[in-house]
């Protein structure tokens, strides 16, 4: 694991999309294409707005959804997917973009995409940690043994606050209480994941998952057993940590 500590999120995000840039056009070069997961959120922002600005062949990435909500349309402002396609995907030429899509035949629908994310291995995948160290949606205590590459998973009430207070949702009533989400072993079977972390309501559940062994309480502590794992902080979100001791 290596993990870098930026100023604040702006300098985090040209850092980390200076990496995933290198990461993604190693593997257009060795295989002719490159496979992509992409998480959404607040702290994901300003990487991805680094990101589509790097020069990449986009024709030949494969990007991959990493979770959505349940009773949930598209239109709604905290739709994931409407979040990628407003920040990534409309932004891009990018080659092909995989969705969680939860209307419909739910389990057909799961049963698609977790076909086509298991067809190849991922070359990259940006997996944030939120504030109650869940990963995903994998909220604690977090499935580490299932195999199925995506599940059907129950929001907690720390997920639902944050939700909340990051503005996708008036109040917690209105959170949807079930996701679609990738699984923890599906999540660490990328070849290279890279956590964009920024913000001082972070701090906490980077010191977690930095201070403790691995638990499924603390879903984002699976993340340190991954033989190539970046982890981007910024200088709020770090707060908490012994840098001397990194």
């Amino acid at each position: 694991m290596e993990i870098k500590i930026l100023k604040d999120d702006k300098e985090l995000g040209k850092a980390a999309a200076d990496l995933c840039a290198e990461i993604l056009n190693e593997a257009i070069e060795k295989n002719g294409k490159a496979r992509l997961i992409l998480s959404t959120g607040a702290s994901q922002l300003s990487t991805l707005n680094e990101l589509i600005e790097k020069d990449v062949d986009w024709q030949k990435v494969e990007m991959f959804h990493l979770d959505e909500y349940i009773d949930l349309p598209e239109s709604h402002p905290a739709s994931f997917r409407k979040y990628l396609k407003e920040r990534f995907v409309s932004k891009i030429p990018l080659g092909k973009a995989h969705f969680v899509v939860t209307e419909g035949d739910l389990q057909e629908n799961i049963r698609k995409l977790s076909e086509e994310v298991t067809r190849e291995p991922i070359d990259l995948a940006l997996i944030g940690i939120g504030e109650n160290a869940h990963i995903a949606f994998n909220d604690p205590p977090a499935d580490f043994d299932t195999e199925e590459p995506y599940i059907v998973v129950e929001l907690d009430e720390k997920c639902k606050n944050q939700q909340v207070r990051e503005g996708w949702f008036p109040t917690i009533d209105d959170v949807p209480k079930k996701a679609v989400t990738m699984s923890a072993k599906q999540i660490m079977k990328s070849k290279v994941i890279v956590s964009c972390v920024p913000y001082k309501v972070k701090a906490q559940a980077v010191y977690d998952t930095l201070n403790n062994d691995v638990t499924n309480m603390i879903p984002a502590t699976i993340l340190k057993t991954h033989d190539n794992y970046t982890l981007f902080l910024d200088e709020e979100s770090a707060s908490l940590l012994d840098k001397d001791n990194l």
